[in-house]
């Protein structure tokens, strides 16, 4: 028996790059989550306490009181709210992309 030709032209490489941004992305998020949620159950968990008004959010965790004086307490800096939201987008966007580049590729190689 003869060995198969190689195919014509090579078969592309695999997107190992973008699954390195995937992972990059995914750690950011987990990291940002983990962040919020020590300052809303960690730091700030018994503020309902000695707040009157007490407001909790889940997605990302927040535990803060707002003052009468229109200032807030324990709430979570903003570029940990914006580094949350866009690391979770960038990780589902580019993990999607990965995915089916993957199974495109995947799919070549078995002709």
């Amino acid at each position: 028996m003869t060995d198969p030709a190689p195919p014509a032209e090579p078969l592309p490489e695999r997107p190992t790059a973008l699954w390195g941004v995937f992972a990059a992305a995914l750690v950011v998020f987990l990291v940002t989550w983990g962040l919020t949620w020590a300052n809303a159950y960690g730091l700030n968990d018994d503020l309902p306490n000695v707040c009157r008004d007490a407001h909790r959010q889940s997605f990302p965790p927040e535990v803060s009181c707002r003052n009468g004086d229109g200032t807030t307490t324990g709430a979570n800096a903003a570029w940990a709210e914006a580094l949350f939201f866009a690391s979770f987008g960038v990780a589902v966007l580019v993990g999607a992309l990965a995915a089916a580049l993957t199974l495109t590729v995947g799919g070549r190689g078995r002709r």
